[in-house]
């Protein structure tokens, strides 16, 4: 396949913000992409060359990128961190230089999707005392090839900023409607205009003209359509839950049908996406949700550890479904000791703790573990962990994810046989009675937790999902108002706004000491509330100096911020940082400057939460 195809799909796909545009056009380009061929289209289009569960990355940072670009159109580098400055997107810089730059000797050349991506592993394979050079050639080559778009588009992907829409819900679904045209086909609707069948949007994805509208269009699903076609989504979701790898689920699809996806089965050593909790602000709101009686488990402040084990071969992963097997080597054993099987995949939460005293320590003094490849031994020693197992997706060759939460708890109990402060169950009750929970919360943070999880008995389990089998419930921290006194302006799609902002609070005399920085909470759109459009609108006459996308601001927008915790850092001037922050409003006409939080008010929190969890 010629990678000018892939290119013009990626066209497509980014002119539209439909999801069901994206949808039909991105299953029209898999029902005519060949099996040779699919695997690395499904992979590209979601802008990676190994499934999300490989922990191998592309790699190329900015830098090397700009050297490539300069390598291949002979313009200066200067020059081009000049165009990325202005430009914002350091692929359409590469499009607009390489165009017209190509020798003419090799302009009967077309690049092939084969071509690209096989160029982009080899950037991940090359280490070691010249590698930066081979990986600069490598990426120069694409682009001396590449026309128009092309280079653009190999630029994003490099970059790991692709960013044409394709989520895990539209790839599932494309894959739908690509392969299984029956079930699709009576869930669609017939244009009247076109007359061919399309997805029941706004307007014709093929035609443009509105559905509904004369001439007629006629709408094909029943009941037991629409029933078989949930089904089917069904299947190519579990399938996906079950190996993170939508490039194999499109394969089966394409050349087994439903029954290849039937036999798809979890995988030791691959890891899944873990089911994640939603937030609830009281236990009688948990209980509605999730029913009664409930399971009530300790939150602990740690990080989620998904173990893996196949006989004697044990790996650990992140949510981030990162390997950090070589990094708690102490886990490997604890789970060789404690746990009574010999193949499973475990979710856990591990939880650091001073072993002087016994008491559980915050997350941010054992998060340095998570990334460090050297001084293991030592760190394992100064600053240990407690794995404390909650749940199990697969156990001697079973997948488990469709069994109930209280039967998974009954095998984690009958296997788990382990000690404080090395591996254990996870301390927990059974409660329908609002008041006992309450109690056992009080428990919980007495115990240095953060609060509780809250589950529904008869749950599966979801890998990847948000759902209401799962909630945490803990106190919420009182929202800060800070001001902002610098921002960058964004890449992409954001590249015309200034789209992260670092934030500062008050100190003596009326210094302002930067606490972080906060890009979440904010709408694309207007019309769907406070946007980046509109905070850049105001910061925009307050910009003192800029430097690159950097930009240096006269403090006066002053934002109410929500974050889930309180950490000390040295990475900003009051000492402090807000962990998760996100943005709720817009408070600058309603108090000044001399309003805002002090650092006295963040220190006063700080300890009330260092309090509460002692």
């Amino acid at each position: 396949m010629k990678y000018s195809e892939l290119v013009e799909l990626y066209e497509t796909l980014d002119s539209t913000t439909k999801r069901l545009a994206k949808t039909y056009h991105l299953s029209q380009f898999l029902k005519e992409t060949s099996a040779d061929d699919l695997e690395q289209v499904v992979l590209l289009v979601q802008g990676r060359v190994f499934p999300s569960y490989d922990e191998r990355e592309i790699g190329v940072a900015n830098q090397l990128a700009i050297k490539a670009i300069c390598l291949a159109s002979g313009v200066s580098s200067q020059s081009i961190e000049k165009e990325w400055a202005k430009a914002g997107d350091l692929g359409k810089v590469a499009e607009s230089l390489i165009k017209g730059k190509r020798q003419a000797t090799l302009a009967a050349t077309e690049l092939s999707v084969k071509k690209v991506f096989d160029n982009l592993r080899k950037l991940t394979e090359l280490t070691g005392q010249g590698s930066v050079d081979r990986k600069m050639q490598l990426i120069a080559e694409l682009l001396s090839f590449a026309k128009g778009a092309e280079a653009r588009y190999i630029i994003r992907t490099i970059l790991g900023q692709l960013r044409v829409g394709t989520g895990a819900g539209i790839l599932r679904d494309a894959i739908a409607w690509a392969y299984f045209p029956k079930a699709v086909g009576a869930v669609f609707v017939k244009c009247g205009g076109c007359h061919k069948t399309v997805p029941p949007a706004d307007i014709c994805v093929e035609c443009g003209m509105e559905l509904g509208k004369e001439p007629k269009t006629t709408a094909v699903e029943t009941e037991e359509a629409r029933k078989d076609y949930n089904e089917l989504l069904a299947e190519i979701q579990t399938a996906y839950d079950l190996t993170n790898d939508f490039a194999l689920v499109a394969k089966k699809a394409k050349t087994e049908g439903v029954e290849g996806l039937e036999k798809v089965e979890i995988r030791i050593g691959n890891p899944i996406k873990i089911m994640l909790a939603l937030k609830v602000d009281s236990v009688a709101e948990a209980l509605e949700t999730v029913g009664r009686p409930a399971q009530c488990e300790y939150k602990y402040d740690g990080f989620r550890l998904e173990c893996h084990r196949n006989g004697e071969k044990i790996w650990l992963y992140t949510r981030r479904l990162e390997n950090v097997t070589e990094q708690f080597p102490e886990v490997v054993e604890c789970l060789k000791k404690y746990v009574k099987a010999d193949k499973y995949i475990l979710d856990t939460e591990a939880v650091g703790h001073d072993p002087k005293t016994g008491k559980y320590v915050p997350f941010q003094d054992i998060s340095q573990r998570i990334k460090r490849k050297y001084e293991i031994e030592r760190l394992a020693q100064e600053l240990p962990v407690e794995v404390n197992v909650f749940d199990i997706l697969s156990c001697d060759g079973k997948n488990l994810t469709a069994e109930p939460f209280n039967k998974r708890r009954e095998i984690i109990e009958r296997i788990v046989k382990g000690a404080d402060m090395k591996l254990k169950v996870s301390t927990s009750i059974v409660s329908s009675n609002e008041a006992e929970i309450e109690r056992f919360f009080s428990k919980a943070k007495a115990d240095g937790t953060e609060g509780l999880m809250i589950k529904k008995l008869d749950a599966p389990y979801q890998p990847g999902a948000r759902v209401g089998y799962m909630l945490k419930y803990k106190k919420v921290m009182e929202n800060l108002d800070l001001v902002i006194v610098a921002a960058e302006w964004g890449e992409g799609k954001r590249v015309k706004w200034l789209s992260s902002y670092y934030l500062a609070c008050r100190h003596d005399g009326g210094r302002l000491l930067e606490i972080g920085k906060v890009s979440t909470g904010l709408k694309e759109k207007r019309e769907e509330g406070f946007s980046f459009d509109e905070v850049t609108e105001m910061l925009k006459p307050l910009i003192l100096e800029q430097e690159g996308r950097y930009v240096k601001l006269k403090p006066k927008i002053i934002l109410e911020v929500a974050y889930e915790e309180i950490q000390k850092s040295p990475t900003y001037g009051s000492g402090y940082a807000l962990r998760f922050p996100r943005v709720i409003r817009d408070r600058s006409d309603e108090k000044g400057i001399d309003g805002i939080n002090t650092l006295e008010d963040i220190e006063r929190l700080y300890k009330m939460q260092k309090k509460q969890k002692a």
